[in-house]
């Protein structure tokens, strides 16, 4: 399923990730698309917890790329603005809506890595097309490359969604 420096979106039989070490990066969850009739979680999945995924892991990524543009600055200054809009750092300048330098880095060493999701998931390409056809947030999650989207086949095979709603075997 890859290296352990990325961060994984994995549905599908919990069996198939038991006893393997996902070093902490991975959002799980058992599902079974056999079950699925109409493949209504299917979307369900796609739709939200796949894109508040993306959403936490987009926030980690830019705060890591550009800590004074996308990240918050230092928790303890922080005067939090408006409930849950945001934070400044101090008594003014900028909005800061990233994460805060201790979440990033722990004094010694960054403790994130700017990585794209990967979102692994075990059901037929013909429904999850569908699901991408349905969505443009989706649809535009998947073909821009804001996320790595990965259909595993019963058997284990695993396929990658490339351009022009192709998908290409792994190996």
């Amino acid at each position: 399923m890859g290296t352990s420096w990325q961060r994984r979106f994995y549905r599908g039989p919990r069996q198939r990730t038991r006893g393997v070490d996902l070093g902490g990066r991975a959002f799980l969850h058992d599902y079974d698309w056999q079950k699925d009739a109409g493949f209504s979680t299917l979307e369900l999945i796609m739709t939200a917890p796949m894109v508040v995924a993306n959403w936490i892991n987009m926030q980690y990524y830019g705060s890591m790329v550009d800590t004074l543009r996308f990240g918050s600055g230092n928790k303890v200054l922080h005067n939090v603005v408006g409930g849950s809009i945001g934070v400044l750092e101090g008594n003014g300048g900028d909005l800061r809506v990233g994460f805060a330098m201790q979440s990033l880095h722990d004094g010694n060493r960054w403790i994130h890595e700017p990585v794209r999701l990967n979102v692994l998931i075990e059901a037929p390409q013909a429904e999850m097309e569908s699901v991408i056809s349905r969505h443009v947030l989706v649809r535009e999650l998947v073909d821009n490359g804001w996320l790595y989207l990965f259909q595993i086949d019963d058997d284990g095979s695993v396929y990658r969604r490339v351009c022009d709603k192709q998908w290409q075997r792994m190996t």
